[in-house]
């Protein structure tokens, strides 16, 4: 079975992670400091498709908001 992450990936990763640890990761346009394990994982991985690595696609919200208001239909009938 092939990788879903290259490795150049994973390391974009575990450079952001690092970086975080440090308390020198800061996010977007706002330059706010990273805490969040979650967000800094989310950079690298953003990084990492921005340099053409190979980084399984976003999933979508769309689906996820389609899928509960079917059940929520479901549940009212």
């Amino acid at each position: 079975m092939a990788r879903k992450y290259s490795r150049k990936a994973s390391s974009d990763v575990e450079r952001v992670m690092k970086k975080r640890k440090a308390g020198t990761l800061r996010s977007g346009r706002s330059k706010k400091k990273v805490t969040s394990r979650k967000q800094a994982i989310a950079i690298g991985l953003s990084e990492a498709r921005a340099k053409g690595r190979k980084v399984p696609k976003k999933a979508s919200k769309k689906k996820t908001a389609k899928r509960k208001a079917a059940k929520k239909r479901k549940a009212a009938k």
